[in-house]
């Protein structure tokens, strides 16, 4: 008799596999790396699309350094959180299906929920060009338009290419 566990095992397997497939194939269609973009062009770029830059000097490491304007939007509780449980799961998976979709367009670069309960629910950084766009995207989610959610966006600087450590 198969047991529950040997079943778990072999599609652990299965899955293994298939990742190791995938990622063969992956590595076979790689073209070489792409050469890093001069601080110029990236700068040139940014500002053709509208981007607020800025440069400085790194005193300590004599580097320019590229600083973006971002775009934070807290969600916030909003003042319809009366939903039944189905319906707020409904809500989270469409609210999930948002934010990746605007991770995969490349206009969020960071979402993620706060670790209490507080009413702050959460925070996304938008990548745009403007406050009226990351708005108008954050607005979008449907947590937001059922009411279960809402947006506060404040402008934000970070240096262009830094991450998170």
């Amino acid at each position: 008799m198969v047991s529950n566990r040997n079943i778990c095992w072999v599609l652990i397997a299965l899955i293994f596999i298939q990742a190791c497939k995938e990622n063969t194939t992956e590595v076979a269609n790689v073209e070489p790396k792409a050469q890093k973009k001069s601080a110029a062009k990236l700068k040139t770029e940014l500002t053709d699309k509208g981007f607020q830059i800025f440069e400085y000097v790194d005193e300590k490491t004599k580097d320019t350094v590229l600083m973006q304007e971002y775009y934070i939007a807290f969600l916030k509780s909003g003042p319809n959180r009366k939903q039944t449980k189905s319906e707020a799961d409904s809500l989270q998976r469409l609210h999930m299906a948002h934010l990746s979709k605007m991770y995969e367009l490349g206009y969020a670069d960071i979402s993620g929920p706060f670790g209490d309960d507080g009413d702050i629910k959460g925070i996304t950084i938008y990548n745009t060009p403007n406050i009226e766009m990351a708005d108008s995207l954050a607005n979008a989610d449907p947590m937001v338009k059922a009411g279960r959610l809402q947006i506060e966006i404040h402008p934000w600087w970070a240096a262009k290419g830094f991450g998170l450590r």
